[in-house]
């Protein structure tokens, strides 16, 4: 069973068809929508500020949420996918966005909808990436537009992936 600890007065809550693994840590002021996952020991530490989540949000394997005591927040929105140790601090990412492997996305950058963050990428404080976009290296830069072809294959599919991964889980209850 997940770690869903109380912080502060504040308890995770989640929204309906959401699925954490046994060793995914869930703390404090965390509020995530419906057919939401956090995958193997992902950590979403909302001890500090708070962590808002929309639908069908996916913390991958290792994966850190977190923000900055009294000065960042972290919001997500509908159908984001946080890859695989990805670091994701007090930072805005709107809708339809696919943050890659092991990249990081510091205090204060803003993702617009419909766009990839490379795997690897540093995101640096306050970077506000534009719509439709693919941002990739260290630090990161817009490398090209996100085709609808690319956002299709790529966001949409990694996004409706995972949550039929999690579907996996629940079935084997």
């Amino acid at each position: 069973m997940a770690l869903i600890l109380e912080c502060r007065g504040m308890h995770p809550q989640h929204g309906d068809n959401c699925w954490f693994a046994p060793n995914a840590t869930i703390v404090g002021d965390v509020l995530m929508g419906n057919d939401c996952s956090v995958w193997f020991s992902a950590v979403v530490r909302g001890d500090v500020n708070s962590i808002r989540m929309g639908n069908s949000v996916n913390i991958q394997d290792g994966a850190v949420i977190h923000c900055t005591y009294e000065k960042t927040k972290v919001n997500l929105g509908n159908n984001v996918s946080i890859g695989h140790n990805a670091l994701v601090h007090g930072c805005t990412v709107e809708d339809n966005v696919l943050i890659g492997m092991g990249s990081i996305v510091m205090d204060d950058c803003y993702i617009e909808s419909n766009c990839i963050i490379a795997a690897g990428a540093v995101l640096l404080e306050g970077t506000r990436v534009e719509s439709w976009s693919i941002y990739a290296g260290v630090p990161a830069k817009k490398v090209k537009t996100l085709s609808p072809e690319l956002f299709a294959g790529e966001v949409q599919r990694i996004a409706n992936n995972y949550m039929t991964y999690a579907s996996w889980f629940k079935e084997e209850k």
